[in-house]
Parts: structure tokens; C-alpha cells; sequence
């Protein structure tokens, strides 16, 4: 309760902060020629610098305030009576994946497909939203987003407190997450506009996320598999101009809810640049900042990360993210699961870590766009996990990543073939399977179909 009403006491001063004034504003609201559309199709925000599709998105990573949304109308919403103008959506997809893999019983420490040689359901998604309006600047508005996930990818975001004995007494492979739960509102009078969310959200900075249609690859680099998934809390953004964005917030640790016995409160504070020119864009800040200690069998991760995004041309971009991570008084292997050991992951606390661990990591996603509907992505990841506060080895990883997505059917689908090398570099260290291999090679696919 405590970490409640203190993120609502800094929320409503933030607010309030910025209804009095900010820098170089003297508290007056900026003319209406300010706020002056910057490319039609895009409302009040920059030109999109990349192609919705078949990229995840057209924008670069961090908060956008002033763009028209962009959702596609999928079946379900039409089968329900839904026009491409209702504020009101409800769609979904399924996505499930094949992974075929050197190691026998486990992938870990790749996440997310986990489990080697075998046909899984990464994830089965139901969405229900409204969508604010930004673009507008007469009226204050509000919206929801409301999404469930089933499917092996829950074991990466279930949050402690919430259905999380799947995981954490009975290792399931399979289970149920309300991932995104939150409310948001929209206040256009504060600077050029203030966007407020209260909830449970996805971690905010990383080039990837935990939903499949938001990623350039199917699998997950090490540097996302090993931070912060989810949120509980509260989360401002504050538009300075088409260019800079502001965002300060806070929340109860990563993949915890505030009545969890492991919560911890934690700060955010992030800021986005954009050139003028939509060629680079630069986002980073602090996600995780708190006491920042181990909590009962529970990974508090303290973390500050960056991500710079290039475009250089049409055809090609890249993205590339960096990030420290520690905390203090860990037990190896981070978050304890104290269920059965399965052939696919193990169970068990770790050895005790004493003072604070450390991690740097630092991932590259460069893409080609080959039509207006496919592009090849190449990705190469280091984690250099100096502790093993979150794998449980203390030693250099390294990913490298070459996959194809090809979007069809009119974007109702998507198929992301890829192939994938990992290694680990610390002499004696046998990382994968469970203890048996130093490196792994495997060639996956998935397919997202949306409904």
C-alpha cells in the first residue's frame, strides 16, 4: 500500500510540476504555430523515420506523444461490429514456434525458447484497448490497454503476487499472465502535451519486448532476456517538443506487483532526442533505481540503459542498446523457482552473492529491407555477466543472430525464420544444457498469425 500512495504523491507532482511551468517555458503554453503538425500523416510528431511494416514499428524506441495510432483492423474487431475509426479494440494473435538445437534438454541461457527440438506455443495473445488521441490539443482524454498471454513465454514476465506459483512453485511450462493492465490518460495543456499510465506495463527502453509482433527477431538477444520485463506502477511522458520527450515514474521492481512480499519502490527517469532530420534518435536513463538489494528469493534489478537508433538511408537502419545492471546481495542465478526440476529449466536457489553484482551488456540490430513486406535482420549481443546474478555462471556471452521475416496475407501474418550461434568464453564454463556445452547452435522459426 505504502508504494501505492507514494507513486501517486510523486505522479500528482509531476503533474503539477507541470502545470506551473518548465524550463524556458515561464509558464505560458507554447502558440498554436509551435505545436504545428510536423508531417500530416503523423499528426503533431516528426515523419515516422521507418516502414510500420514490415518493421514492428515506424517509429523510433521511446514514448511518441502527437501520432495518429495506427493499429491495423484486424478479423476479430470486424467480426465484432468494429470500423477502422472505433477508439475501441479487440484483437489478438497466436504465435507458435519450432526450435531445433545442438543441446538436448535446454536452451537456457537463451530465453524465451527455451525448450530445444520441440513444436511450443510461445504465446496465444488477447488484447481489449482504447486509444487516446494526441494528436488533438483542445480536450483532455483517456484510454486502457487490457492484454492476456498464455503460453511458454509467461515464465519471462509472470510478476510475483500475481498467478506466479505457475512459475515459481511448480516450474510449469506452460501458464497465464495479464501481462498489460493499465489505464492512461492524456493532458494537452502541459508543455505539448503530458501522457500518464497506472499500472502494469511492459519495461520500457529496450529495443526489444515480450510481445511477439513488437520484435525485429523471434528469438531474444541476451542483453533483453536478462533485464527488466515488466513493471508495476506509474509512468509519466512529458512532450517538450516534436524532438524531446521526458518520461519519470515509479514502480515496484521488476516482475513484481506492490503486494508482493519481495516489492521494492523503484524510480524511472528517461529522455528521448530525435534529430531534425529523423536520422538518429537517442533514448536512455535510469529504468530501475531503488534500495536495490536481493528480496526474499527475488531479483531486485537496479538498472541504467541507452538505446541509439541510425538510419541511413530508406533501406537500412540499426539499433543499438547498451545497459549496467546490478543489484546487491543476489543468490546466483537470480529469482529462485522452487517447483520440480524440469528437463527444460532447473529449480533451486543459487550461492549467495555477497555486496553488489554486476552486469554490462550491449546488443546491435542491423536491417535491410528487401520489399515492402520482408527484411533481413542481423543481430550480435555481449553479456558480460561479471557475478552471475542472473544466469548463475560468471562469464562472457556472446549471441549472433541472422533471421528473414516475411510479412503475408495481407499483414495478417508473419514468418520469422532465423539461425543463431551462442558461446560462452569463461575457461571450465559449460553454460548450456545444463551444464554440458560451452556453445549452442540452433535454427528456429515462428509464425504470428493475427486475428
Amino acid at each position: 500500500m505504502r508504494l501505492i500512495v507514494t507513486g501517486a504523491l510523486l505522479l500528482s507532482t509531476t503533474i503539477a510540476f507541470g502545470q506551473v511551468s518548465r524550463p524556458g517555458s515561464g509558464g505560458l503554453h507554447l502558440s498554436d504555430s509551435t505545436n504545428a503538425p510536423a508531417d500530416a500523416a503523423n499528426g503533431r510528431a516528426l515523419p515516422s523515420p521507418l516502414s510500420a511494416l514490415p518493421f514492428p514499428s515506424g517509429e523510433w524506441v521511446g514514448p511518441v506523444i502527437g501520432a495518429p495510432d495506427k493499429t491495423s483492423l484486424y478479423p476479430l474487431q470486424k467480426a465484432l461490429g468494429g470500423q477502422a475509426t472505433s477508439r475501441y479494440r479487440v484483437y489478438g494473435w497466436l504465435n507458435p514456434s519450432y526450435t531445433a538445437s545442438t543441446s538436448k534438454n535446454s536452451n537456457i541461457p537463451v530465453a524465451y525458447n527455451i525448450k530445444p527440438n520441440a513444436l511450443v506455443m510461445s504465446q496465444a495473445v488477447v488484447r481489449a484497448e482504447r486509444i487516446m488521441n494526441t494528436v488533438q490539443t483542445d480536450h483532455v482524454d483517456w484510454g486502457f490497454r487490457s492484454s492476456y498471454l498464455y503460453g511458454i513465454d509467461y515464465r519471462y514476465t509472470v510478476a510475483k503476487g500475481l498467478f506466479s506459483d505457475q512459475l515459481l512453485k511448480r516450474n510449469s511450462l506452460n501458464g497465464f499472465d495479464p501481462i498489460e493492465q493499465y489505464l492512461t490518460l492524456y493532458v494537452p495543456k502541459v508543455a505539448e502535451g503530458l501522457t500518464l499510465r497506472v499500472g502494469r506495463y511492459i519495461s520500457p527502453p529496450d529495443i526489444e519486448a515480450q510481445l511477439a509482433p513488437d520484435n525485429y527477431l523471434f528469438s531474444h538477444s541476451l542483453t533483453f532476456s536478462y533485464d527488466p520485463f515488466t513493471f508495476t506502477g506509474a509512468l509519466a511522458a512529458l512532450r517538450l517538443s516534436p524532438q524531446v520527450t521526458v518520461q519519470l515514474g515509479v514502480h515496484a521492481g521488476n516482475e513484481m506487483v506492490p503486494w508482493s512480499e519481495s516489492a521494492k519502490l523503484n524510480g524511472q527517469a528517461f529522455i528521448r532526442w530525435v534529430a531534425k532530420n529523423n536520422n538518429n534518435s537517442l533514448y536512455g536513463g535510469i529504468n530501475s533505481l531503488g534500495e536495490g538489494s536481493y528480496s526474499r528469493q527475488h531479483d531486485n534489478v537496479q538498472m541504467v540503459v541507452a538505446t541509439w537508433g541510425h538510419r541511413f538511408g530508406p533501406n537500412v537502419h540499426m539499433m543499438t542498446e547498451s545497459y549496467y545492471l546490478w543489484q546487491r546481495d543476489a543468490l546466483a542465478g537470480g529469482t529462485v523457482i522452487n517447483g520440480p526440476d524440469r528437463p527444460w529449466a532447473g529449480s533451486g536457489a543459487g550461492a549467495l552473492i555477497p555486496g553488489r553484482s554486476h552486469s554490462y551488456a550491449a546488443v546491435n540490430y542491423f536491417q535491410v529491407l528487401l520489399s515492402p513486406t520482408s527484411y533481413l535482420s542481423v543481430r550480435n549481443d555481449l553479456l558480460n555477466h561479471l557475478d552471475g546474478q542472473r544466469t548463475g555462471n560468471k562469464t562472457l556471452y556472446s549471441s549472433h543472430t541472422v533471421g528473414y521475416v516475411k510479412h503475408f496475407g495481407g499483414g495478417l501474418f508473419t514468418f520469422r525464420p532465423e539461425i543463431r550461434y551462442d558461446n560462452a568464453y569463461a575457461d571450465g564454463i559449460r553454460a548450456y544444457d545444463k551444464g554440458t556445452r560451452r556453445d549452442q547452435l540452433v535454427g528456429a522459426l515462428d509464425l504470428i498469425a493475427h486475428f
